[in-house]
């Protein structure tokens, strides 16, 4: 089963916590696949990776540049079909912005972040958290306090 880890963004964007999170599993020497809900949204975060920061490099790159298979992280829609064929052989998914996946048995884990300011975002991760525990998945639930990231949950 596929270790499934939510993560509650109260304090920062997704834009600020994407890029370390991303770092660390590259840091692991593993790949990962970043799913984003609409193409709007993966255009934004594609350029954000490019310049989040003057000293850091985070290789990455879209369905569209082509190369997926070679992408230490690959970001896509979930609607594009690199996405559902994980195209880079990545062990850990990212899921954000509402996007899903019915391809979980791909990766060893996925890594659930969601806007605690917006209650539908919210609503729809306590729906995925329940159903994820009902298929036998390993769950944490992670929120963000002053101090970082405290583990509040366990299924």
């Amino acid at each position: 089963m596929t270790e499934i880890r939510f993560y509650h963004l109260e304090r920062s964007t997704l834009e600020s916590v994407l890029p370390r999170m991303l770092e660390r599993v590259l840091e692991r020497g593993q790949r990962a696949l970043v799913l984003l809900g609409s193409k709007e949204r993966l255009e934004a975060v594609n350029a954000w990776l490019w310049t989040y920061g003057k000293e850091s490099f985070l290789p990455h790159g879209v369905p569209e540049d082509g190369f997926s298979a070679d992408q230490p992280v690959l970001l896509a829609s979930a609607d594009q079909p690199a996405a559902a064929a994980n195209a880079n052989n990545a062990e850990v998914l990212f899921l954000a912005d509402g996007a899903r996946t019915d391809e979980l048995a791909r990766f060893k884990q996925c890594v659930e972040l969601f806007d605690g300011s917006d209650e539908a975002a919210v609503t729809a991760a306590r729906e995925r958290w329940r159903g994820y525990k009902e298929a036998g998945h390993q769950l944490t639930y992670w929120r963000q306090t002053g101090e970082g990231w405290k583990q509040e949950a366990q299924g």
